[in-house]
């Protein structure tokens, strides 16, 4: 996120694009409603399914699934016709806008309502509204990432925000919000196969020898490695071992039944996690770990805020929490990991991140420190690029729309989308064990737009079977207007009916992110 979560409540328009957030983020939806219902701010929201904030919004734009881009070019479009953009902002800060202006010429109104099936006027009253009530915000979520033109989505976005001049100021921004508690902390650490912490490239020869030096090693590979969703594929052939810690792939990852069959050729697999998941069936060793009540450390949540996190509760049993674990397992391994506390690991962690470098433990006692923070007398940076960007100018990427890998045909004439419900959450490895929670949504529903249900003689509460290239599943309708005609949604919450068994594998280039948000479909009344 560029911007903090509270700067919604300076935002006069905020623009909402691939995110349920009263499902998947409810503490930012509540501040999202306090702008709009307290501080008179404009809600536009973009979304395929009849989300709850589309009660409170100014404008819904009701979008085909998978055609962000050309939605996005549409409003870019508008914008620089009717010379609505910050053009003085475009001149100092940016570079590339003479690309982008002509990528964007033939998506008029006209065009991009033939792709998205968005009214052409509500085009343009979209792009005037953004473009003029100063400052907007931008959020978005896994409805933007989990495409095959992910990395596209969100340069589609920056452009647009950079177009209104919005980037670098209070109320303004492009936010991105995470799917899961710490998943910022975790990249922020070197959990990505190209780089160490603080996103210092593994084969840059300067951090490369900085880490090698701290880490008493004469060498690290300068190799980068595999994403998830390249290891998958590759066990059993490249990869002969894998070690998973908290994921549970079998329900998470795109095209279940292939990644059940990559984990089974593996000679040996471990997983590490607090309850036995799906995944963990399958492991030759599991090691029982902490949850986060009892442990020590910190969480970096959505906003890079770094907060601590304090051992509340003693683990049940023998379990361990994950750095002991890991220390002791490289220990074995032949490489001495000592650390005595977590605030010791923050201290190394201060020492070799130049972002985290002033956020020492004492620091963050009673309250959070936002990075980049370089020194221990740095505030630390709730917005970002607020007097230039990183790189020097904000680039514009002139980009086409493409459409989604797979769409609708006669066989397969319905686009399943897939993901979360307020009352669970990712693959219920947690809330799924509370009996609360599981009254609340007990079992997997689909949700199939009132018309379609008509035209298939299903009622509510039925079973239907599920059908795409990849599986099936059979599962009970739930009948409402929430998702389009021609569109199907179920969360993958749910071992009983894993929609990720019949989801679509194929990669954004970039980001190695499969589509979860679009595939093709048949639905048929079941026996």
């Amino acid at each position: 996120m560029t911007n903090p979560i509270h700067d919604v409540l300076k935002s006069k328009v905020i623009l909402l694009i691939g995110t349920n957030t009263t499902s998947n983020h409810p503490i930012i939806a509540n501040y999202i409603y306090e702008a709009v219902q307290k501080h008179g701010a404009k809600l536009i929201v973009i979304d395929p399914r009849k989300i709850k904030l589309v009660g409170i919004s100014h404008m819904w734009l009701r979008h085909k699934l998978g055609t962000d881009v050309a939605l996005i070019n549409g409003l870019m479009h508008v914008i620089i016709q009717e010379n609505l953009q910050a053009q003085s902002y475009i001149d100092e800060r940016t570079s590339g806008f003479d690309d982008l202006k002509a990528c964007v010429a033939k998506y008029t109104p006209e065009y991009v309502s033939d792709i998205t099936g968005v009214p052409a006027q509500d085009i343009i009253d979209a792009a005037r509204l953004f473009a003029t009530d100063a400052p907007g915000s931008i959020l978005y979520a896994m409805g933007i990432t989990q495409h095959t033109c992910g990395t596209d989505n969100v340069k589609s976005l920056g452009a647009l925000s950079m177009l209104c001049g919005y980037v670098g100021v209070e109320g303004g921004g492009v936010n991105p919000l995470r799917g899961q508690n710490n998943v910022q902390g975790a990249c922020d650490m070197g959990g990505l196969p190209n780089v160490f912490t603080g996103y210092q490239p593994v084969n840059d020869i300067g951090a490369h020898d900085k880490f090698a030096k701290a880490w008493n090693v004469d060498q690290l590979s300068e190799k980068v490695g595999m994403t998830v969703t390249e290891m998958v594929p590759a066990a059993g052939n490249a990869i002969k071992a894998l070690y998973i810690m908290g994921e549970n792939p079998i329900l998470s990852d795109a095209d279940g039944h292939h990644v059940e069959k990559s984990l089974s050729n593996l000679d040996f697999m471990v997983v590490q996690d607090i309850f036995l998941t799906e995944t963990a069936k399958l492991a030759d060793v599991i090691l029982p770990t902490t949850c986060f009540a009892e442990k020590e450390g910190t969480f970096t949540n959505t906003e890079r805020k770094v907060l601590r996190v304090r051992k509340a509760l003693n683990p049940p049993g023998d379990a361990w929490d994950d750095s002991r674990v890991i220390s002791t397992i490289s220990q074995k391994m032949g490489y001495p990991m000592n650390y005595v506390s977590a605030s010791a690991v923050m201290a190394e962690i201060n020492s070799l991140t130049p972002s985290y470098a002033g956020i020492l433990y004492s620091r963050i006692e009673d309250e959070g420190v936002v990075w980049p923070c370089p020194s221990i007398d740095h505030p630390g940076t709730p917005v970002l690029h607020v007097n230039g960007f990183a790189r020097g100018k904000g680039t514009f990427f002139a980009i086409e729309y493409c459409p989604p890998a797979e769409l609708s045909d006669a066989e397969y004439p319905v686009l399943l989308t897939t993901g979360r419900v307020h009352q669970h959450y990712h693959t219920g490895t947690m809330t799924r064990k509370g009996n609360a929670l599981n009254r609340l949504y007990p079992e997997p529903l689909a949700e199939i737009n009132v018309e379609d249900a008509i035209v298939m003689d299903i009622s509510d509460g039925s079973y239907v079977n599920i059908i795409s290239r990849r599986g099936q599943l059979k599962v009970k309708a739930l009948v409402s207007e929430m998702t389009a005609r021609g569109v199907v949604f179920m969360p993958f919450h749910f071992y009983e009916a894993a929609a990720n068994m019949l989801t679509n594998g194929v990669l954004d280039p970039v980001s190695k992110i499969p589509e979860f948000k679009v595939c093709a479909v048949r639905i048929e009344k079941a026996a």
